[in-house]
């Protein structure tokens, strides 16, 4: 970050952050030329605009005219340090170096085309995170082929909501996974995601469970270790436009059938890029570890750092399996520098009492790394009394949507207690009020003012964009409406107190849940909670649902405390009308809390996908409350 700003003093005419930031969001064509340059982007064909039509959003056309292969750039010859370590539960080991990489993605490439897999077919993934998922992905880039994935946790009804809109020519799968000391069979769901596949010209089946597993009951299916048997052709990348389609993801899909956001080849390389080399400070023989399925979007940044020549981590199982000190005994031993989690996960390592610092030496660790939601102040302590003392905590913020961040790090910025350390460079982010102003100082909206690389391309099957603008562009016409309540700090930092579409309003006072989360979880007590807005003459008032740990139970003595905390670090408008004991909330597929979910059902109404929930019977502690009747 330092070497980019000093490079760069001329254009950005003064010291600091604030200014870099204020010069790449005003002069955006010098701006995303000199990452690229920064960042050796890889192309066959050189641009001739770097942005057209800047001032449409949506609408903006970023390098017009460049071709490049997603593939190539993150496979480039002259990084020497192991690309993949993959890590199980049990404690197995395995090292994929760049030249054996190079060699699956290749074979895998050859059979794609032979499947007829070209520029734009979609080839999907049912699949744990291993190497093998990470050479398909690239197999499919290398084609010019679009990539999507779905963790093999996701039930086969979930899977189909999201692959059956795409309409993939190949399906990888593996026939199992492992979690919390278990072996899954994945195959009975992979037999019925493929029968009613029926675009499919092949089944890819990686033996996970079994060394040969079985192909029975499976149509044009083929084992994967026999594709990449034996030698294989040099890697041919296909080149394609900047905007080309790289990967379809998913919204959670709780208010009806998952969107399918296409996010493009040069757009996503771009940004991770910058993410990685200038904001996270990644660079050759880095090792960079994130916890993450291959369904949440953190899997498709984390395989990205392959572009910068780091070397990644790939761990499959339970994060505090066998115990919670799993994660960073790996940390110590694979001698990670920059370590990626969720809010949630240090919030659970906390709750169980283990302190990395007491048990494990960690004198490679540079960053640790957090996002799913905001990370409570309590937890950035945490980290810094237990964790480690002289790393850069970063609480990043962004998400399926921009395949990015739009608040992350800065290595060169200090760390304030639950504060995002910056916005993103390149990344116009405002926060409004309700008649569409700027405000310093105050909550309001989160949104971007101008045109990235990253934007999606758009939906599937949305051909007249009308999906994607009601999406992004209904709120404030013109700009990014991100659907995250948060506000600027004094020190050009960001604070995210929740999702805009969950912001509490008792009285006509906006409050956003993490307000509330971020006291109360702070009690030995509560394990997590929900905060939701109950409609209740003629008003709304705060219900707070709380998942105790064991051993615990709500009792007039802990609602007196939680409501006295909540009155004096907060305000009066913070404290619960009701405060209720449930034995689980709802979570989407991808882990987050679902206050939609929670709230349809205090209200006796009918969630509109409960297939989206990974466990939608939670539902049923919210429905019929007799203690919300009055």
């Amino acid at each position: 970050m330092h070497r980019f700003a000093e490079m760069h003093r001329g254009r950005v005419g003064a010291d600091g952050y604030a200014a870099l930031h204020r010069w790449s969001v005003e002069k955006p064509d010098e701006f995303w030329a000199a990452v690229s340059d920064f960042a050796d982007v890889r192309y066959a064909t050189r641009w001739r605009s770097v942005v057209e039509d800047f001032d449409r959003m949506p609408g903006a056309r970023w390098f017009e005219g460049a071709t490049l292969n997603f593939a190539e750039n993150l496979l480039r010859p002259e990084h020497v340090a192991p690309a993949l370590i993959a890590v199980g539960e049990s404690g197995e080991r395995a090292e994929i170096s760049r030249d054996e990489l190079r060699r699956q993605v290749a074979a895998l490439a050859t059979a794609f085309a032979s499947f007829g897999v070209g520029p734009g077919d979609r080839v999907a993934g049912l699949m744990p995170n291993v190497p093998e998922t990470v050479a398909a992905m690239l197999a499919a880039a290398s084609l010019g082929a679009v990539w999507s994935s779905c963790s093999p946790d996701f039930g086969p009804a979930g899977v189909l909501e999201r692959f059956g809109q795409i309409e993939p020519k190949v399906l990888i799968a593996a026939d199992g996974y492992s979690y919390n000391g278990k072996r899954i069979d994945s195959l009975p769901s992979v037999r019925r995601v493929a029968e009613a596949l029926p675009e499919l010209a092949a089944v890819v089946v990686v033996g996970f469970v079994e060394a040969r597993p079985s192909l029975d009951g499976i149509e044009r299916a083929h084992r994967y270790d026999d594709l990449v048997a034996g030698g294989a052709p040099e890697l041919d990348p296909v080149a394609v436009p900047f905007s080309h389609p790289l990967y379809i993801l998913y919204s959670s899909g709780t208010t009806g059938a998952p969107k399918c956001i296409v996010h493009g080849v040069g757009g996503t390389l771009l940004q991770h890029q910058k993410e990685h080399i200038l904001h996270t400070d990644i660079g050759p023989g880095d090792v960079v570890f994130y916890f993450t399925t291959c369904g949440w979007m953190m899997w498709h940044w984390l395989v990205s750092a392959l572009a910068s020549g780091a070397t990644l981590v790939l761990y499959d199982g339970a994060p505090l399996y066998p115990d919670p000190g799993a994660l960073w005994r790996l940390a110590a031993k694979e001698r990670i520098n920059v370590f990626g989690t969720s809010a949630r996960y240090l919030a659970a390592l906390e709750t169980s009492g283990y302190e990395p610092l007491r048990d494990v030496e960690l004198p490679s660790l540079d960053s640790v790394l957090s996002t799913g939601s905001p990370l409570a102040p309590s937890s950035f302590e945490f980290v810094y009394r237990s964790i480690k003392e002289d790393l850069q905590l970063s609480s990043i913020a962004g998400g399926t949507d921009i395949i990015s961040c739009f608040a992350l790090g800065n290595p060169t910025l200090p760390v304030y207690r639950g504060e995002l350390q910056c916005r993103g460079l390149g990344m116009d982010v405002h926060i409004y009020d309700e008649s569409g102003r700027a405000v310093e100082g105050r909550k309001g909206d989160l949104v971007c003012a101008s045109p990235f690389p990253s934007m999606p391309i758009g939906f599937w099957n949305d051909a007249d964009g009308a999906k994607y603008r009601a999406a992004y562009f209904r709120k404030f016409p013109g700009v990014w409406h991100h659907g995250d309540y948060a506000e600027l700090t004094e020190h050009g930092g960001l604070v995210i107190y929740g999702r805009s579409d969950a912001v509490l309003n008792p009285g006509g006072v906006r409050i956003g849940t993490a307000e509330i989360y971020r006291i109360v979880e702070e009690f030995p007590a509560v394990a997590e909670s929900c905060a939701v807005g109950q409609s209740w003459d003629g008003d709304t008032r705060i219900v707070l649902c709380l998942r105790l740990n064991e051993g615990f139970r709500l009792d007039a003595e802990l609602e007196a405390a939680i409501r006295d905390a909540l009155r004096r670090n907060a305000s009066p408008r913070h404290v619960p009308a009701k405060i209720i004991e449930v034995a689980d909330i709802p979570r989407t597929l991808n882990g987050k809390i679902s206050e939609l979910a929670a709230r349809a059902a205090i209200h006796g109404e009918a969630l509109g996908n409960t297939d989206a929930l990974a466990n939608p019977e939670s539902l049923e502690h919210f429905r019929n409350r007799p203690e919300l009747e009055s």
